[in-house]
């Protein structure tokens, strides 16, 4: 049986939610889907540069569950950019915390 998914505290603003490559035959490019927690873990261990264990706490999850998803959203990251894929942000029922900076 599989556990439930944990919630996971995510704090982003998503300006957009798909991206494409420049040029592409006329039907729609294959998609790569990334989720909300993977995008939120790109955030802060690649933009803001945090360590594992700190990102961790910020999203209410272990560092090894942390681990896996930031290299899963790289992994995904990777195969849209270099296969020329499209990359569509999926945003589901997570709940949001406004950071203060």
């Amino acid at each position: 049986m599989v556990r439930p998914c944990k919630e996971r505290t995510i704090c982003l603003e998503l300006k957009n939610a798909y991206f494409r490559p420049e040029k592409f035959s006329g039907q729609a490019p294959d998609e790569v889907v990334l989720e909300v927690d993977e995008i939120e873990a790109l955030r802060l261990a690649d933009l803001d540069g945090e360590y594992q264990e700190d990102a961790a706490l910020k999203m209410g999850i272990s560092r090894a569950t942390f681990s896996n998803i930031v290299k899963r959203a790289r992994q995904k990251t990777a195969e849209a950019v270099i296969r020329g894929k499209a990359l569509r942000l999926n945003c589901p029922r997570f709940s949001e915390k406004k950071e203060l900076r």
